[in-house]
């Protein structure tokens, strides 16, 4: 692909933001406050995920500047960084965490439709799955049509979405509807029973989760017009949602006590506006929710099937997944992760799992992706400053090792339990990638890490098996 053929920096902006703007933004501040989160707690939280995101959307950038020729690169960085091995397991947990984001998406949306069309309930009714199902296989065909004119549709899409959720911050604002009073009621979370520290812990995840998808630019680079556009597209959409996260959240704490924000139900923005203007602020808020999340299961379609396409192409999935049609759409990756998205959205209604469960599982399989991301990055920082090339300075130094740290967090944040659990997403993994290396007549393990990650995977697999009840 050269130059003129591929993405350009606004849609691949839009892309980012669509695959990141979806069903996060509108339940996150009741997240926080159902987890226990004062006011304070919140920002904290903000500060600590705006710098460690930042620090780790750099990474993304410096990577695709310094490493041009890493396509793909959530799982080309850590494959480069340290072994086959590993670099599967990035690729792996990347592609489990999209299929579960599309689930989780799935789930909201219906429980959104459910505001208007109470049939579908709360999103994990029979109706919903069935409705979900069509949808799921709707867009997967239409992805086939051409990924390029799917980037398109998104970009209308995203500017769709945004419109409700400006519409709920100016709501806010000129009705008057903030009280500082209830802001600072808010603000040390003291009817929570948990200590500070414990209050920013518990925002972490849903932090996380609403900047999932922030990489979704540099996923499918190797569609851009270069791999530096791609880096620049992860920084402007990081900064321009992180301005919009931290209004939403601040206003939020200054509506309603913390108490009464954990009670709402999801879509949580949606009855939080109506408060303040009337039964058709809901309505507002909900429409932007089908929109919003509709928008990103189509996003997530494409970056589903890239997740599984491009490391088949470079021989860690098997191979029949790099197959592509005429319109150079990834149609065996396409029919893959469908065909999973479908089994776990039958397994949501048998076990009425709900979004945030789901979002949960996601988040956790995709946090050892961005920190092998960013180890990488500062690996790459300590090479190049050794040689004195890619003008390694102060800049270069800080965002390696605030991506790095930020990595640290996310793990720490989540728990050994959370992290055990994990090791459910990543064992199987091992057959998938056994297959690709015989298929290619390449050892199973290349290195002394390989074998050290394996061992890890399974060590965990068991303790998690036989701490059983307990983490589940």
């Amino acid at each position: 692909m050269n130059d003129n053929q591929g993405l350009g920096l606004f849609k691949l902006t839009c892309f980012a933001m669509g695959t990141t703007l979806a069903s996060g933004v509108f339940s996150m501040f009741s997240d926080m406050a159902r987890n226990g989160a004062g006011t304070l707690a919140v920002l904290i939280g903000w500060a600590i995920a705006g710098i460690g995101m930042y620090g780790l959307a750099m990474c993304f950038n410096r990577l695709s500047v310094v490493r041009p020729e890493l396509k793909s690169g959530i799982f080309a960085y850590a494959r480069e960084g340290f072994g086959e091995y590993i670099g599967f397991n990035s690729a792996w947990g990347y592609w489990i965490s999209a299929i579960l984001s599309q689930v989780s998406f799935a789930t909201l949306l219906f429980a959104a439709l459910g505001q208007f069309f109470p049939v579908f309930g709360d999103g994990n009714n029979l109706l919903s799955i069935i409705c979900a199902s069509i949808l799921i296989w709707f867009f997967t065909f239409l992805v086939m049509g051409g990924v390029q004119e799917a980037v398109t549709i998104n970009t209308v899409i995203v500017i769709a979405k945004i419109v409700p959720i400006f519409a709920f911050i100016v709501l806010i604002i000129f009705l008057g509807a903030f009280d500082f009073d209830i802001f600072l009621d808010n603000f040390l979370g003291q009817d929570t029973g948990l200590s500070l520290g414990k209050q920013v812990l518990e925002t972490t995840y849903t932090t996380v989760w609403i900047f999932t998808g922030i990489e979704g630019a540099v996923v499918i680079s190797g569609r851009a017009k270069s791999t530096a556009i791609a880096g620049k597209a992860t920084e402007l959409s990081f900064l321009c949602l992180l301005v919009l996260y931290i209004l939403i959240s601040v206003l939020s704490m200054g509506v309603m006590p913390r108490s009464e924000l954990a009670e709402l139900n999801n879509p949580a923005m949606a009855p939080l506006l109506s408060s303040i203007v009337g039964p058709w602020g809901s309505t507002l808020i909900n429409i932007g929710v089908v929109i919003s999340i509709a928008g990103a299961m189509f996003s997530y379609t494409i970056v589903t099937a890239d997740s599984a396409f491009a490391p088949a192409r470079s021989g860690s999935f098997p191979r029949f997944l790099a197959k592509e049609n005429s319109k150079k759409a990834p149609v065996s990756a396409l029919l893959l992760t469908s065909a999973v998205v479908q089994v776990l959205l039958i397994i949501v209604y048998f076990q009425s799992s709900t979004y945030q469960a789901m979002y949960t599982l996601a988040t956790s399989a995709i946090m050892i992706p961005f920190v092998l991301s960013a180890l990488y990055c500062l690996k790459t920082t300590v090479q190049d400053s050794k040689l004195g090339r890619n003008h390694v300075g102060f800049k270069t130094w800080l965002i390696s090792v605030i991506g790095t740290v930020y990595g640290f967090w996310m793990l720490y944040a989540t728990g050994l339990d959370n992290i055990l659990i994990s090791a459910l997403m990543f064992a199987p993994g091992i057959l998938f990638y056994s297959w690709s290396r015989i298929q290619n007549r390449q050892k199973i393990f290349e290195s002394a890490a390989d074998i050290g990650a394996f061992i890890v995977i399974i060590a965990a697999l068991i303790l998690s098996l036989v701490m059983g009840g307990r983490l589940w």
